[in-house]
C-alpha cells in the first residue's frame, strides 16, 4: 500500500472509483482547498480525499437567523466533526480527481470530480485551513470467483431495475450495456443501487471485488423481493443519495 497525504473533503455520501461527483463548494474551508488545487501546475493532478461522515455534520453549524452575508467567525476545519475529527469519519474513502474547478462570481466553486482509488484513513491533521489526512491507498484485489459472481450481479441488477421502475410507475429506459470487468461493475452497481450510506460504505470497503459482488447479489435479491411487494414507491428518488450542499 502506498502512503500519501491528501486534502480531505468529508461528505454525507460515498464516492466510488470510476464514478463522477459534482460539487457546489461554498464553505470557506473548502473554498481554500479549491483555490489551492487550482493553483497547482496545469499538468499536476488535483486530488483530494472524499470520506463519508459516520457521526457529524457535513456543513458547519451557523447561527439561526443570520443571513449568509452576515459577518461571523470562520468555523474552522473541524467544525461539525468534534475535537477528534477522525472519529467522525469512516475508515475507508475514495481519492477524487478534480477534472474541472470553476470559481463563480460570488466566490463559490463548481467542481466536477471523478473517483479513482480507495484509501484507508491513517490520521487527520486539522492545523491548516482545511483538513488533511495521511492515507494508504488500497489496491483492488479480484478475489475468488469474481467473474462468475459478476454474471449473477448483472442478472440481479437488471431485475432490480425493472422492479424499481415498476414501483415508480415509470417505463424502464432502454437497457444499456453494463461493464464486463468485475471491479468496474461492482462499483457501478454499488453507486446506482438505492442504499443508505452505511450499506454503500460496506460495499466500498469490501476486502476484494468478489466479496463486494457477493454482497451486492444478496442486497439486490433482497431489495427486489421487497420492492416487488410494494404497490408504489413514490419517494424513492429521495433515497438514491443525499444531496450535498457542498
Amino acid at each position: 500500500m502506498t502512503s500519501a497525504r491528501l486534502p480531505l473533503f468529508p461528505l454525507n455520501t460515498v464516492l466510488f472509483p470510476g464514478l463522477v461527483m459534482p460539487l457546489n463548494v461554498f464553505e470557506q474551508r473548502y473554498r481554500s482547498l479549491m483555490r489551492d488545487l487550482s493553483a497547482l501546475p496545469e499538468d499536476a493532478p488535483r486530488r483530494f480525499g472524499v470520506i463519508a461522515i459516520r457521526d457529524g455534520h457535513e456543513v458547519a453549524p451557523s447561527a439561526i437567523g443570520l443571513p449568509d452575508t452576515a459577518s461571523r467567525p470562520d468555523p474552522g476545519p473541524t467544525a461539525g466533526f468534534g475535537a477528534d475529527p477522525a472519529k467522525s469519519f469512516y475508515s475507508v474513502g475514495c481519492v477524487a480527481d478534480a477534472a474541472t474547478i470553476r470559481e463563480q462570481e460570488n466566490g463559490t466553486f463548481e467542481v466536477l470530480a471523478t473517483g479513482t482509488t480507495r484509501f484507508e484513513l491513517v490520521s487527520v491533521d486539522s492545523s491548516g485551513p482545511y483538513l488533511t489526512a495521511e492515507v494508504k491507498e488500497l489496491e483492488e484485489e479480484q478475489g475468488d470467483g469474481a467473474g462468475a459472481l459478476a454474471s449473477g450481479v448483472v442478472r440481479a441488477f437488471r431485475m432490480y431495475q425493472k422492479r424499481l421502475a415498476g414501483a415508480r410507475e415509470r417505463t424502464l429506459a432502454t437497457e444499456q450495456d453494463l461493464p464486463g470487468e468485475p471491479s468496474v461493475l461492482s462499483y457501478l452497481v454499488a453507486a446506482a443501487a438505492v442504499l443508505d450510506t452505511p450499506a454503500k460504505q460496506r460495499l466500498l470497503q469490501a476486502p476484494d471485488t468478489a466479496s463486494r459482488l457477493a454482497d451486492e447479489l444478496k442486497l439486490l435479491r433482497a431489495e427486489s423481493a421487497v420492492i416487488g411487494k410494494l404497490p408504489s414507491l413514490p419517494a424513492v428518488d429521495l433515497t438514491r443519495g443525499p444531496t450535498s450542499p457542498n
